[in-house]
């Protein structure tokens, strides 16, 4: 079954006949602009608003387990070879790989050519850094090898109730692989949980109808608790990660995306109910189940989509290792630290490290961040205080550009697979008047 295309039954003339105002891509624009406009003047109000928010994403996470279950063994027990499984697995991570050591590597050359914090002259012992203890606690407790241990569940009931991709995923493998050996006997099975997919995925449908109620929420609390006023006083950070951001997606992705057939903006488009999800509720997450589904019904192979889209989100995170780099060299700069050649390759490559250390984790940027401070001493751990403020406001972009990240990877990965169809994908990208309707996003009648 193709999950990707799931709709409420209409064709897609009835799609197309649909009033402007029905399209969830609007309803989430529109509900972004009012959040704002809420968090800004009436900021208590705001604030009170953040259930709203906390409530869809946790709906949203609350459906991310049985999607990524469902799309990966039917994925794998439909492989005709075992090794196929491996052999995506290893293109996927040497994608990884690649670009996540480039995102890093981009961040650090940005923030040595603009310098942002230059000229702030900071003194690390007269800042508050209460604020920080609790990141970098979280930061001293995660490990590689805690988080490799981690991947193991307590039971194989438990990977689908606690939250963790990574454990859903490594179940999901082991499922499918299984079945996949059985064969005909695990046939019922398989039948069972292909017409269960159907059932979950409309459920998916349903529950992004509170989309645009879950960005107002998020929004609001956002602009309300931390203030548009404190893009102010770190401005240059903020402009200057944004700015990068933008550019390795147009730039770098973009030349990726050209390489293998098709056009990032294209592919933004496409993905522009999803985006501004992300953007309005600052979580990349709350978009994972309709990105699974909007790349199946691009032509990407379910099997491919079910492995690359669930690590990458934990592997491939472009935005937040822009986001390392270049945060430590505002903070060296801005207290007067200067790190030789030497000391920025050793913080490139401890940031690699401890970026999949911290994987997964909740404010992984930050996070991850504290990690890599705390291992490199030259730079203060205590100046993380001066973007405490801010980061909030930084983890929209991250999110952004990880999703992107990932949707790029997965394409890439698919063609270089062979499990590509590209009709599809010309037809996706193509627009409104394409054969394949929008699937997923809150679309259902």
């Amino acid at each position: 079954m193709h999950i990707g295309a799931i709709t409420d039954g209409a064709g897609p003339a009835q799609q197309r006949a649909r009033p402007w105002y029905a399209h969830l891509y609007l309803q989430v624009l529109v509900a972004i602009v009012l959040g704002t406009a809420i968090g800004h003047w009436w900021p208590s109000v705001g604030v009170a608003l953040q259930p709203l928010g906390d409530g869809f994403i946790k709906l949203v996470k609350m459906i991310i387990a049985p999607v990524i279950f469902l799309t990966v063994v039917s994925g794998i027990s439909g492989m005709r070879e075992l090794a196929a499984v491996g052999r995506v697995a290893l293109k996927a991570f040497a994608y990884f790989l690649v670009f996540s050591t480039l995102a890093l590597i981009v961040g650090l050359i940005v923030a040595n050519v603009i310098q942002p914090g230059a000229g702030m002259h900071v003194d690390p012992a007269a800042l508050d850094t209460s604020a920080i203890k609790t990141y970098a606690q979280q930061a001293e407790q995660t490990s590689v090898s805690g988080f490799l241990l981690d991947i193991i569940p307590t039971t194989m009931a438990s990977a689908l109730t606690e939250g963790s991709i990574l454990q859903t995923l490594f179940v999901a493998i082991l499922f499918g692989i299984a079945a996949s050996l059985v064969g005909e006997p695990a046939r019922p099975v398989l039948d069972f949980l292909d017409r269960l997919s159907a059932i979950v995925f409309r459920l998916v449908a349903i529950l992004m109808r509170a989309a645009p109620v879950g960005a107002f929420g998020a929004i609001a609390f956002t602009v309300g608790k931390f203030g548009a006023g404190t893009l102010v006083n770190l401005g240059a950070l903020v402009a200057t990660f944004y700015l990068t951001s933008l550019l390795f997606v147009l730039v770098v992705l973009g030349a990726v995306a050209r390489a293998h057939g098709f056009s990032i903006l294209r592919l933004i488009a496409y993905l522009k109910s999803e985006l501004l999800l992300v953007l309005g509720t600052s979580s990349s997450e709350a978009a994972l189940p309709s990105l699974i589904g909007k790349l199946e019904a691009a032509g990407c192979d379910k099997a491919v989509v079910g492995l690359v889209v669930p690590t990458g989100y934990s592997f491939n995170l472009d935005g937040t290792n822009i986001y390392m780099t270049l945060a430590a060299l505002f903070i060296a700069q801005a207290t007067g630290v200067h790190l030789t050649l030497g000391q920025e390759i050793l913080l490139l490559g401890v940031a690699m490290l401890s970026s999949k250390g911290a994987a997964g984790v909740t404010g992984a940027g930050f996070i991850t961040l504290a990690a890599t401070l705390a291992i490199v001493p030259s730079v203060p751990v205590a100046g993380m205080a001066l973007i405490l403020g801010v980061d909030r406001f930084m983890s929209e972009c991250r999110s952004l550009t990880n999703f992107i990240g990932n949707a790029v990877a997965t394409i890439v990965v698919a063609r270089w697979e062979g499990a590509l169809d590209r009709g599809a994908l010309a037809d996706a990208l193509a627009g409104p008047s394409a054969r394949v309707p929008e699937p997923i996003m809150g679309e259902a009648a």
